[in-house]
């Protein structure tokens, strides 16, 4: 199986088109010490002024800081500030043959920041719709060159260059030469991106689009039920190949025409300190991974983790291939341990008993992780070679233990016992019991509190008949995940306030 860090020294040089609104993002950074003595208003101290690539020219300074090649078709004004923009592109090595030049101001975003808060936005732009000679020559532009490029992305930041017509225009060029069209859309009329391959909405441009609102779950997540149902409206408004839906500290929820079953992918943010842009690289990466032969999971898992580390940058930012590996390959150490289908796990435990390793199988919600559940777990790893531990989807747990758990979500709680040291994989899974996985595992030694002596272990016969098995291990006592959650309760409850 290919992992995302082979995916990433594997990617060759893609060439894609980006086409949609250039904007120039204009940084004034400094320090507030005193209010202005003229209004109730903060002074801002100016330290120093940047200039960075918005828009469309972001999407394509994260294509080609990693390593693929980007043409982007958009307008700029015959003025200063479009000269400008047009030599950040040159010096980030994006071509800009396909440019044009309209009779509109060049689009500017000036944001003025104190340290890493944002204080004031000053938008200079005109959103009328480019004069009809100029959307003429972008639609030929990509009729003559659509044959060099593997993709091409539609950034539509709602400046008024990708209009219904250019927007259907390209649509049909790149699809009819059998490519695939990615589209950053804005406003609630997504009928105007019918046809293309894939839509990435953020969560609230997916809400105002289909007109519902995805609600949070008990667990605080985005509810799954919402999240499907927002996905097969997109699918079935544009005539999609797959959504993607960005959620932020969420993470990504992605559903393909082809395979309608839910994926959210948690988030890999370290540290977010500006969320400027991370749409673009998410797209960008998206479009980048397909376009190199990756699947669609590869795409938005290898997205997902490159807007994690943008969004701990100031403003629009890209990311190299370096950084995203070594990103990864920290969370490999982790993800390697997860196993996400039965597929996976068939393979691993064949290959495990065909060395002669012992294989230890225990199973819990592991809803809060404490000092209990890390001995717990480290003696069972003692008990052979390598620890499998099953962990409860939230819909199981909910139908154990009530509607208000799990606190964390099964991604979470797998994420968490895949960085303990004693643990060696991670196993979702959906019924009440784990009877199946066991009997799939048959593993060599079954591991469970001892709190299941009385109430009989599932599996126990199954195990035993197979020449395993079974241990109860001493649970270590007022260590539960019920009484970290009433001490918290307790400790915050108005009463003690």
């Amino acid at each position: 199986m290919t992992s995302l860090s082979e995916r990433i020294q594997a990617l060759g040089s893609p060439r894609i088109l980006i086409a949609g609104d250039l904007i120039l993002d204009e940084y004034v950074i400094g320090d507030v010490a005193r209010i202005s003595p003229e209004a109730p208003i903060p002074v801002l101290d100016v330290k120093r002024e940047e200039l960075k690539l918005g828009g469309a020219g972001n999407v394509a300074a994260n294509v080609v800081s990693m390593g693929g090649r980007a043409s982007v078709l958009g307008a700029i004004g015959a003025d200063a500030s479009g000269a400008r923009l047009v030599e950040l592109l040159r010096r980030a090595g994006i071509d800009t043959e396909p440019v044009l030049t309209a009779r509109r101001p060049t689009t500017i975003k000036s944001r003025h920041m104190a340290g890493p808060q944002q204080m004031l936005r000053v938008d200079r732009e005109e959103r009328a719709p480019l004069e009809r000679e100029v959307i003429e020559r972008g639609i030929a532009f990509l009729r003559d060159h659509i044959s060099q490029f593997e993709l091409v992305i539609l950034s539509d930041y709602g400046k008024g260059v990708l209009s219904r017509e250019l927007v259907q225009e390209f649509i049909a060029i790149a699809r009819g030469a059998g490519k695939h069209v990615l589209v950053d859309p804005k406003g609630s009329d997504y009928s105007r991106y019918k046809g293309a391959s894939i839509v990435t909405p953020n969560r609230g441009e997916a809400e105002q689009a289909i007109g519902v609102p995805i609600r949070n779950g008990p667990s605080g997540v985005p509810n799954r039920a919402d999240l499907i149902a927002a996905g097969e409206k997109l699918l079935e408004m544009c005539d999609l190949e797959a959504a993607v839906i960005t959620l932020g500290k969420d993470g990504v929820f992605f559903m393909s025409r082809t395979d309608r079953v839910d994926h959210l992918i948690p988030t890999q943010a370290r540290q977010v300190y500006d969320v400027t842009g991370a749409g673009d690289t998410v797209i960008a990466h998206l479009g980048l991974h397909l376009a190199a032969g990756a699947s669609l999971e590869e795409a938005v898992r290898l997205a997902n983790a490159a807007a994690g580390i943008v969004v701990a940058k100031l403003g629009t930012a890209t990311v190299r291939r370096e950084e995203l590996i070594d990103a990864l390959s920290l969370r490999e150490q982790r993800s390697g341990k997860l196993l996400r289908s039965l597929d996976e796990l068939d393979r691993l435990v064949t290959e495990l008993k065909a060395n002669g390793r012992a294989v230890v199988f225990t199973n819990g919600v592991f809803d809060i992780l404490h000092a209990g559940h890390l001995k717990y777990l480290r003696e069972a790893r003692a008990s052979g070679d390598f620890l499998i531990v099953g962990v409860n989807d939230d819909a199981s747990v909910r139908r154990i233990k009530g509607p208000k758990r799990p606190v964390n979500s099964v991604e979470d709680r797998m994420e968490l016992l895949a960085g303990l040291e004693v643990v060696n994989a991670v196993i979702a899974f959906s019924e009440d019991t784990p009877l199946a996985l066991i009997q799939r595992i048959t593993p060599n030694v079954l591991v469970k509190g001892e709190d299941w002596a009385d109430k009989g272990v599932v599996g126990r016969e199954w195990v035993e008949a197979h020449g395993g098995r079974v241990l109860l291990m001493k649970l270590v006592a007022g260590r539960s995940t019920t009484n970290v959650i009433q001490k918290v309760l307790d400790a915050y409850s108005p009463a003690t306030k």
